[in-house]
């Protein structure tokens, strides 16, 4: 075939490329790391409550991937608010507290489902980027004089605004696992 080597030891080659071998796993690795590393954010460090808020709504994302019906969803949601609820009063600087988040995420990880539901204007929805917004130049016939500032959208194509998260300039989305990075 085009791809083969005669040694099981030598690089691989193609046909007119012979002298140079096809790119390994690593190159091809370190190459994308060098590309996503020129868009992945920086992770937040989060307080107590910033991180059992997180914790609850992935909770209930979870639950939503996996509850056929929105009444099993509802009854499944009511529950694990009461979870939530019963360790409300704990000191946030606890080693309970810190114990009980931790236990919370592995267990998150531990059920995570095959196929979760995703929004669908979000990445991996069926809506992702179907009709973007066209420009403004393209909408007033190429006139720049009375063109407006273009609004700055998210990913999701809401309105972007200053000091949000969302508002963090262009991101790399793993389109694999279905994620921003």
């Amino acid at each position: 075939s085009c791809c083969s080597s005669t040694r099981a030891s030598a690089p691989r080659t193609c046909g007119w490329l012979a002298r140079e071998p096809l790119v390994t796993m690593n190159n091809m690795n370190a190459a994308f790391r060098s590309a996503v590393s020129q868009y992945a954010q920086k992770p937040r460090v989060m307080t107590h409550a910033q991180r059992v808020c997180q914790l609850y709504r992935r909770a209930l994302k979870l639950t939503s991937s996996w509850a056929v019906d929105r009444e099993i969803f509802c009854d499944e949601a009511e529950k694990l608010r009461a979870q939530f609820d019963a360790n409300a009063a704990l000191d946030p600087h606890s080693k309970k507290a810190l114990v009980l988040v931790e236990k919370g995420e592995a267990m998150l990880a531990k059920n995570v489902h095959p196929d979760p539901y995703i929004c669908p204007y979000m990445p991996g929805g069926t809506l992702y980027m179907r009709n973007p917004p066209l420009p403004k130049v393209v909408v007033k016939n190429w006139e720049g004089d009375d063109l407006e500032d273009e609004q700055l959208v998210n990913i999701d194509m809401t309105p972007s605004r200053p000091g949000v998260l969302g508002n963090a300039g262009p991101v790399f989305v793993n389109n694999a696992t279905k994620s921003i990075l």
